[in-house]
């Protein structure tokens, strides 16, 4: 896995910057009362957030995704001008806390830089939800949009992105697309920033020390377990509740990055070993970056995003050369 070109000057800022993230508190749920108190703050954060949406020129729409039965709401955010594709959304947040609202500002850069409409999903949340209803909800929106549930955007391609727990939902939701196959051969590719794709822990999350940026990579075992109550570790490892051990042949073009100061980075490591020996994969190791690290107003995410805005842009040009 190769690692990201950065500058000196990049890597230096980084470096300051997990100098002041080593004495920030570890990001860690233990109980069910940190993801509440965590939701409520986000909630607050995201006041006015939908007028600056408005003054941008960008469409906001709140709808149903409805599959079977299943109702899941979902974030859809309009271009003011031709729309090229549609990305699908899946927010990250350790599967506990997080919205679909969360994720604006990347997806606003994302559809800035390529011409999309996105359509974040809103699912439910553990604990009050078990994981497995939470990939449910997932799998539901993405069905609706593939079957045309955006009438306006029939048969334009789709990428899938997810980040961290949402990477772990986006890649969980593509192996169970596979029982659709004219569905999943609308997704033109998935971008996936530093997922969890085996939830009894890849070598890195349990060989995880105190210095582990962001996540509290010790403690990340004891978190893993907490998502699947009753099940032991042969069931948590089965696909595709890891997405890690699935069968991967037939997914689209992936393009994947994971930083080397996570505690998850042999998630994606493996990950990108495993989609490359089934079919296409791109993957990128990221030096000196945390967990989370897009976030981040750094010049590392920033080359990062403008990456993976090119890479979306060519799989959307690749996409309107093959139908042609």
């Amino acid at each position: 896995m190769q690692p990201f070109p950065l500058d000196e000057p990049a890597l230096d800022e980084a470096r300051r910057l997990n100098r002041k993230l080593a004495w920030a508190p570890r990001f860690r749920i233990r109980n069910r009362l940190a993801p509440v108190l965590i939701q409520s703050l986000l909630h607050l954060a995201q006041v006015g957030g939908d007028r600056k949406l408005a003054r941008a020129g960008i469409a906001l729409e709140q709808r149903m995704a409805v599959t079977e039965g299943l109702r899941v709401p979902v974030r859809i955010l309009r271009p003011d001008g031709p729309v090229r594709g549609v990305v699908l959304d899946i927010h990250g947040g350790g599967w506990v806390i997080g919205n679909a609202q969360m994720d604006d500002d990347l997806n606003t850069g994302l559809m800035n830089a390529c011409g999309v409409a996105v359509v974040s999903v809103d699912y439910r949340l553990v604990p009050g939800t078990p994981l497995a209803d939470v990939m449910d909800d997932c799998l539901a929106a993405a069905r609706w949009l593939l079957g045309d549930g955006l009438p306006e955007y029939a048969g334009l391609p789709v990428i899938v992105v997810g980040e961290s727990a949402g990477a772990h939902l986006a890649a969980a939701t593509l192996l169970r697309l596979k029982a659709w196959p004219a569905l999943l051969r609308r997704v033109q590719g998935a971008l996936l920033y530093y997922g969890v794709y085996d939830l009894t822990g890849t070598a890195s999350v349990r060989q995880a020390g105190a210095d582990t940026l962001v996540l509290d990579g010790p403690g990340m075992l004891q978190g893993l377990a907490m998502l699947t109550p009753g099940l032991d570790e042969a069931q948590r490892r089965a696909a595709p509740l890891s997405p890690l051990y699935g069968d991967l042949a037939g997914l689209p073009p992936a393009l994947l990055f994971v930083g080397e100061k996570d505690p998850l980075r042999d998630d994606t490591v493996e990950m990108a070993r495993r989609w490359s020996a089934a079919g296409e994969a791109e993957a990128w190791r990221v030096p000196e970056a945390p967990h989370g690290f897009i976030h981040f107003p750094t010049a590392m995410a920033r080359a990062v995003l403008a990456h993976a805005q090119a890479w979306v842009g060519a799989r959307l040009d690749q996409s309107r050369k093959d139908a042609a």
